[in-house]
């Protein structure tokens, strides 16, 4: 069937429409959507720009591999969900788990991905997934917790206390400065090996180094904040090995009141010239 030039004007301006309509989060929401629960190529091939520029190790860049693969998610009984979803500017930051999973790599997951948006699709993608693991010693899992966007109003101030965080504890250690950053021993801990509190980091560090294993990060890539919500990227190395730091951190009156990772080995080989960051 061929569209008459007017059909043909309509239909194009309506989809241009659409994609402008869509805010940053609805466009990477959609295509989450369109390739991992509804399977639907065409929809995913809207969505996404042919030279989409991909980050995840084992992935070649461009749309033509993600909209290759969507067959074999189908076949495989995927499930994605979503745990929470924020956006600065053009990107989007998406907490993800996935089950049945073993097209990517085993029956659980968890995930962060993060799209940049350009034109109405997605445009550039990079993730971290690991295998899900039991509750931490404080019963909290990889997942839950609080999901909702609030303080947008105290965002760029949220921003550089989590920044600050990073660059001076994570990054430089200054040990020096690390309670003036938490509300006492208020502090809720999402990673599997490690108890609530600042307490419960110490006993966790101090395990690392009876065991000759040290974590050090090196260099923050990006932040992405919107509201209490602030996401660091970043590159560094666990017991020895390349490795991508991907955080999530709740602030709350001013103080770091929960966190979120997702740690993942850089490979020395990759499917694609992009790199991990």
């Amino acid at each position: 069937m061929s569209l008459k030039p007017a059909a043909a004007i309509i239909l194009a301006s309506s989809l241009a429409f659409s994609a402008q309509a869509r805010t940053p989060a609805e466009t990477a929401q959609s295509m989450m959507q369109a390739v991992f629960v509804n399977f639907d190529a065409n929809a995913a091939k809207a969505l996404i720009a042919k030279d989409y520029i991909q980050h995840n190790p084992s992935i070649p860049t461009g749309r033509a591999p993600i909209i290759g693969f969507i067959p074999a998610l189908k076949e495989s009984g995927i499930s994605l969900t979503n745990h929470r979803i924020f956006a600065e500017g053009n990107h989007v930051v998406m907490h993800n788990s996935y089950t049945h999973a073993q097209a990517l790599g085993a029956e659980k997951l968890v995930s962060f991905d993060v799209f940049r948006i350009e034109n109405g699709v997605v445009a550039e993608h990079w993730d971290n997934i690991a295998e899900m693991t039991p509750p931490n010693p404080s019963g909290h899992s990889q997942t839950d917790g609080p999901v909702v966007v609030t303080d947008l109003d105290r965002t760029a101030d949220n921003r550089k206390l989590v920044t600050d965080f990073v660059e001076t504890i994570l990054v430089k250690g200054d040990m020096s400065r690390l309670a003036g950053f938490f509300d006492g021993d208020r502090y809720i801990q999402h990673n599997s090996q490690i108890g609530d509190g600042l307490s419960g980091l110490g006993t966790a560090l101090a395990a690392l180094a009876e065991q000759g294993i040290t974590m050090k990060y090196d260099t923050v890539h990006r932040v992405i904040a919107q509201g209490n919500f602030v996401f660091t990227m970043s590159e560094g190395s666990f017991g020895g090995r390349p490795t991508a730091f991907f955080d999530l951190f709740r602030v709350e009156n001013g103080k770091i009141a929960e966190h979120w990772d997702v740690i993942s080995a850089i490979p020395s080989e990759m499917a694609h010239e992009n790199g991990k960051f």
